[in-house]
């Protein structure tokens, strides 16, 4: 009987506990550019969509933009907010791209819950669409930071194709 009440105690407290720090992570922010389920799914491919409006995650490996050094700027794919510089860009060997640091102002954080621990999740702030992931694991000599982030979430603008500003 003292094991039945200890599994119930323990599973209710694991319960509540994982309930409480969804709820708090859902809340809505206020972005500059909003769009309703079906104006973003008739935008974006399944893939971005996945990434940028559900939170996934694509699969290792799988974006050209993990080995791509050409200088240019890497852009929201949803709504074309520059958010990382090539020259902050490394291989961190992870399978994503990886930056070191974001273009100030262009990125929004909030903590992730979803897989049992919190995580430092990056948004464009224009839009609200997720695009990773920033660790503390990143080159020493620079920020220390390691922002992960999904290809597909981006579209990389080289340097020649910049427009005069």
């Amino acid at each position: 009987m003292k094991k039945i009440t200890l599994l119930l105690a323990l599973g209710l407290f694991m319960n509540c506990n994982s309930s409480a720090q969804k709820k708090e992570n859902k809340q809505k922010e206020d972005f500059p550019v909003t769009k309703t389920d079906a104006e973003w799914k008739a935008e974006l491919s399944e893939m971005e969509y996945y990434v940028l409006r559900e939170a996934g995650t694509e699969r290792a490996f799988s974006s050209p933009l993990n080995k791509n050094y050409e200088k240019g700027v890497y852009h929201c794919a949803a709504c074309d907010t520059p958010l990382f510089k090539s020259e902050h860009k490394f291989d961190s060997g992870t399978g994503w791209p990886s930056f070191d640091k974001e273009i100030e102002g262009n990125v929004a954080f909030s903590t992730d819950y979803e897989i049992g621990y919190a995580r430092t999740e990056e948004h464009c702030a224009t839009c609200g669409g997720h695009l990773g992931h920033v660790f503390n694991d990143g080159p020493k000599a620079t920020t220390g930071k390691r922002h992960c982030i999904n290809g597909v979430a981006l579209n990389f603008v080289p340097e020649e194709n910049k427009k005069d500003e």
